[in-house]
């Protein structure tokens, strides 16, 4: 991961949350929000909240009693997320780096991170603060991506634009999203910051458009692809954007279109 795989800013957050929110990240949402209101947990705090689409599910599955702590790193995330669910009192909205937590320890029933561990630089540091800030047996749940060639749309994507850029092709998805699929790899990391208890589960699920258009907008506007566009020439957004919505009407025709997606699904025990 570069170091500007984890900037979200500029118009990236509106499009990321108009456009992306819907193709992937909802069903996932909605099963760690499952999983905790079958745990029936009070007191959440979640890292790398993003645009809020994890916050919003949890306020739908969790009770009045409950109270959730939302963080990121990129303020301009929490900014679109709060504009979405400012009324609700349930909710805090706080910019935090996930590898430094500024919360007392043994604080928290669970913590939930929904597709943020691929950007932690140091995985193992957050998953030791993350189980500092949880209660003796509190819940660690997140997700992250399985390989790019496992997620149909970001793929031919991903292929669209190593045509236009063949000398140097844009490679964050693949790079960071898609980089950390390795289930006995994050075993590995996560006994080491000291959890037990863990379980994998890999979920498939269905991505959904209503035009080609649609996914290429989400994945070359939406995401820090934008920046390595944009850093190979301002000007060639555009171009990009509709390279990818053709190799995806090749593809899947011209809507409305679906393509299957992966990711895994893990809890651990504090």
């Amino acid at each position: 991961m570069t170091t500007g795989d984890s900037v979200f800013a500029g118009s990236v957050p509106e499009f990321y949350e108009k456009y992306l929110v819907p193709l992937i990240f909802e069903p996932y949402a909605r099963e760690l929000a499952r999983r905790l209101a079958e745990a029936r947990v009070e007191r959440v705090l979640e890292t790398a909240a993003g645009t809020g689409v994890m916050t919003r599910a949890l306020a739908s599955r969790l009770p009045p009693t409950a109270r959730i702590v939302a963080t990121d790193l990129n303020q301009p995330m929490l900014d679109e997320a709060k504009r979405r669910r400012a009324s609700d009192n349930r909710i805090v909205w706080q910019q935090a780096d996930a590898q430094a937590l500024p919360f007392d320890s043994e604080t928290f029933d669970a913590v939930v991170c929904q597709f943020g561990a691929m950007f932690f630089p140091d995985k193992v540091a957050a998953y030791k603060e993350a189980r500092r800030v949880l209660k003796p047996g509190g819940l660690f749940v997140f997700n992250v991506w399985d390989k790019i060639s496992e997620n149909d749309f970001a793929d031919v994507v991903a292929q669209a634009l190593a045509q236009m850029f063949p000398d140097d092709p844009p490679r964050f998805m693949a790079r960071t999203p898609h980089g950390y699929h390795d289930p006995d790899h994050i075993r590995e990391e996560l006994e080491t910051a000291g959890f037990s208890g863990i379980s994998i589960d890999a979920q498939d699920e269905t991505s959904r458009a209503p035009t080609p258009r649609d996914p290429a907008i989400a994945y070359c506007q939406g995401t820090v692809w934008r920046n390595e566009i944009e850093a190979r020439g301002a000007a060639r957004l555009q171009e990009a954007t509709d390279r990818a919505a053709d190799a995806i009407a090749k593809r899947f025709g011209p809507g409305p279109i679906e393509g299957r997606i992966r990711a895994f699904v893990i809890t651990a025990t504090r």
